[in-house]
């Protein structure tokens, strides 16, 4: 029963491992991007940067009539696979009308940014 309940165990294991993401696998970091909210909204200059334990950038946000609102998003930096995840994101607008949280996330290793697929 003992070796029944060990294998099972080992077996969970190796689900786990096979089941996370390869994060250097995902896709480069595109200069522009379409935003995660939709509605035609391009994302744009999303350069961030790794600062003690948050990864940080200002961005644009640009509509489909050529608006640009310019924002800020501040990521927790947890480190993953040899580099760095930015997950759980928050942004605000520059001129402090509006926020909010994003799923967006960014794996940066090697100087190298990829987005999540």
């Amino acid at each position: 029963m003992r070796s029944l309940v060990l294998a099972a165990a080992f077996a969970a294991i190796a689900i786990t491992a096979r089941a996370e993401e390869d994060y250097a696998a995902w896709p480069p970091l595109p200069a522009m991007f379409e935003s995660t909210g939709g509605g035609g909204i391009m994302i744009g200059e999303y350069e961030p940067v790794v600062i003690r334990d948050r990864c940080l950038t200002r961005f644009t946000a640009t509509t489909p009539d050529g608006t640009v609102y310019r924002n800020i998003v501040l990521f927790e930096a947890v480190p993953a696979q040899g580099g760095i995840l930015c997950t759980n994101g928050a942004w605000r607008a520059l001129d402090g009308d509006a926020e909010g949280t994003t799923p967006f996330r960014v794996f940066i290793r090697d100087g190298v940014r990829r987005r999540a697929p």
